[in-house]
């Protein structure tokens, strides 16, 4: 039967844990709970909910699925730091399945079965790597997403027309599903080049049918600048932490991923510590930087947390902030990749183009550099405006 919380009540099953397996996991609660800075009520929380799985085990020392501690939400209890305690007690039997494995069985569902084992291969590899030949590194969720979703339209048709393996497809059947032109062409045939030339390596294929056609590439998009009000109200925000979001992709032009890592010990006497740089912070950065450090430390004066950037969610431990909170945060009209290039942009007006100041400048590669040079000549670009009118400087007082 499903288990349930909603008609019991939490302190009648917590206390049906083993009383010495209870003592014993307590101990894990409080290491924890003193590591990471929580509060009395969030370790209320995790003990309680730590002795209900404990109270619900049939026999004392059994390690608890992880699917099973979902229950928890019933009674909005801590599901994540409960996991913690029970994984640091060697308790937990991690029974979840991943969200992109779980997407890839939902996408691949009504195709054959070989050529459904052969995308399961390509989908191991690129997850978990391959320390032998063909050796590749483990490839992120969002790539294997991207690839993965781009050939779909083309294994689903070839499905239809009855093709049971990729070892079937001729360099004929790849040209009929193609696309003519245009960027979903370049897509699908990124998505499988990956799967036939991974296959192929893994000696899973014997021919890769897509390795001699042409498929191109996405044109690329032409940066152009912000609406300066936008960036101006969200560097006055009265939020500390959308202030100081926005003046680190506005003046310093970081990106989403820098922003989600950087420690509080990267930021020492006015200067930012990159790898391998030392940027000077911008007067009107550090003044909303003192701001945003006076209000972390008022909200949350206990946090272990190392990152910059805490929120509810990532004080009571020490994993960074998503990219969905800078997202949320930045609000609809503005985001971190488009400040970031108006900040390029910027730059490459001030200096009449010059890309080797925007390679030292921000660590860009010279083709990178390049791309916001030229865009400078793009009709949409509003090059008559002098630099301090387009986009707060560095040196100015915003």
């Amino acid at each position: 039967m499903t288990r349930t919380l909603r008609h019991r009540g939490m302190r009648g099953l917590a206390g049906r844990a083993d009383p010495q397996l209870a003592a014993w996991v307590e101990q894990f609660t409080k290491q924890r709970a003193a590591r990471h800075g929580w509060n009395r009520d969030l370790i209320w929380c995790v003990r309680t909910g730590v002795n209900i799985m404990l109270g619900f085990q049939d026999t004392p020392g059994v390690a608890i699925a992880a699917t099973d501690v979902s229950v928890l939400s019933e009674v909005d209890l801590p599901i994540a730091h409960v996991l913690e305690v029970l994984d640091d007690a060697r308790l937990l039997d991690d029974d979840r399945t991943p969200a992109v494995t779980a997407w890839v069985q939902r996408s691949l569902s009504g195709l054959p079965e070989s050529m459904t084992s052969e995308v399961w291969a390509w989908f191991r590899i690129m997850r978990e790597g391959s320390s032998t030949t063909p050796r590749r590194r483990p490839r992120t969720e969002i790539t294997i997403r991207l690839h993965l979703g781009w050939a779909l339209p083309a294994l689903r048709q070839w499905a239809e027309d009855g093709k049971d393996s990729l070892r079937e497809i001729s360099s004929a059947d790849v040209r009929a599903v193609l696309p003519q032109d245009g960027i979903t062409r370049a897509q699908m045939g990124q998505g499988l080049r990956s799967i036939f030339r991974l296959l192929k390596a893994s000696r899973l294929l014997f021919t890769n049918p897509i390795a001699q056609i042409k498929t191109g590439f996405p044109d690329p998009k032409v940066p152009l600048p912000l609406n300066v009000e936008d960036i101006r109200e969200a560097l006055d925000s009265p939020d500390p932490a959308r202030a100081l979001l926005t003046s680190l992709f506005a003046f310093h032009g970081l990106s989403s991923i820098r922003v989600q890592h950087l420690l509080l010990t990267d930021i020492h006497d006015g200067r930012l510590e990159l790898a391998g740089r030392s940027v000077p912070l911008a007067a009107p950065v550090r003044r909303r930087l003192a701001n945003y450090l006076d209000h972390r430390n008022r909200h949350w004066p206990k946090t272990a947390n190392p990152h910059l950037f805490v929120h509810f969610r990532t004080v009571n431990g020490t994993g960074h902030v998503g990219y969905r909170w800078i997202y949320l945060l930045l609000g609809p009209n503005i985001n971190a990749r488009s400040l970031r290039e108006d900040r390029f942009l910027d730059e490459a007006l001030a200096t009449n183009g010059d890309a080797r100041r925007l390679s030292d400048l921000f660590g860009l590669s010279t083709q990178a550099a390049q791309r916001y040079t030229e865009a400078l000549d793009h009709p949409g670009f509003r090059s008559d405006l002098p630099a301090n009118e387009h986009h707060p400087s560095p040196s100015s007082g915003t």
